[in-house]
């Protein structure tokens, strides 16, 4: 893991070997606590965090649906993010992971007692499904774990504990010899990758399902936004995995994913095979915003 020299803890600033919780840590033991991926990238006017607002406000929205009060008021942890990155001096493009838990001072599964702390750490991270795979396409299987149920937990809050799901689902896919997973709803349509929300082409039209089962993300409204300046026609709409072997591209959206084509899925080929041309246009457009190439985007920037 790229180290960095600081992670910002409860409003301090900690060396990074320094930043340890205690064993009895509530979160360790129940899994509850809420956290975001959020990027920051060199251009040419310097480090700039990319949606850093909207970030923010999913991480405390996560919060309240999981009934964690965060120690640390909003615009504190929304400076700190920025004050961190400067403390750290990045040369490259950064991945940032704001989290609050529940600490140390109580056990059992009743939580609204035990402390709350909020820490921040930012790290030097390049293309998280691979720099070949941002050109070439990842191979992608249908997981045998099914997308956390509505019923069962709450799919709006970034939380730690539904990232189980996700983690099973990964590494089923790693074990079989694929780049990624996507997971099913209970209903038996595309939910989400382990950490992506998906995109189709089929003749021309982009469709990406609604988030009634997938996290409300920040990159997908992104894309979706900037499909809509190109003149693409967008559909929101529940896709099966049969709908994904004949369409004529496909690729998956996040943070940490940015825009990485699917050249294959379940052992078909998804069109040519490569990163179609409406995934590379909305690829390069996906990067001249976060670069701050785009003057109608740069509000999505905050620069440090």
């Amino acid at each position: 893991m790229n180290e960095a020299n600081y992670i910002w803890m409860d409003g301090t600033l900690v060396p990074w070997a320094e930043a340890k919780v205690h064993i009895l840590t509530h979160t360790l033991h129940y899994g509850n606590a809420v956290f975001e991926g959020t990027r920051a990238y060199q251009t040419e006017e310097g480090l700039a965090i990319f949606r850093l607002e909207d970030h923010c406000k999913r991480l405390y929205n996560s919060a309240k649906i999981v009934a964690i009060k965060p120690n640390m008021p909003y615009e504190e942890v929304k400076q700190a993010h920025i004050d961190l990155l400067k403390a750290n001096n990045f040369s490259g493009n950064v991945y940032i992971r704001p989290l609050i838990y529940l600490g140390y001072g109580q056990m059992g599964i009743y939580h609204k007692n035990v402390p709350v702390n909020t820490s921040i750490a930012a790290w030097e991270w390049g293309a998280y499904l691979g720099k070949d795979g941002l050109e070439k396409g990842i191979s992608v299987c249908t997981s045998s774990i099914t997308r956390n149920p509505n019923r069962s937990t709450f799919g709006k809050a970034k939380a730690a504990a539904n990232y189980l799901n996700s983690q099973m689902a990964k590494y089923e896919a790693i074990e079989n010899g694929f780049d990624e997973a996507l997971m099913l709803d209970e209903n038996g349509f595309i939910a989400e990758g382990t950490g992506e929300c998906i995109f189709i082409v089929r003749n021309g039209k982009l469709i990406s399902p609604p988030n009634d089962n997938s996290l409300e993300s920040i990159t997908q409204s992104t894309i979706l936004e900037l499909a809509q300046d190109k003149g693409f026609e967008i559909e929101r709409r529940n896709i099966t995995r049969d709908e994904i072997y004949i369409c004529d591209e496909c690729f998956l959206t996040g943070t940490a994913a940015e825009v990485t084509p699917v050249r294959a899925f379940d052992h078909r080929i998804i069109g040519e095979g490569k990163r179609g041309p409406i995934t590379e246009i909305l690829q390069n457009a996906y990067f001249d915003v976060v670069f701050g190439r785009n003057e109608q985007y740069k509000h999505y920037l905050t620069y440090i």
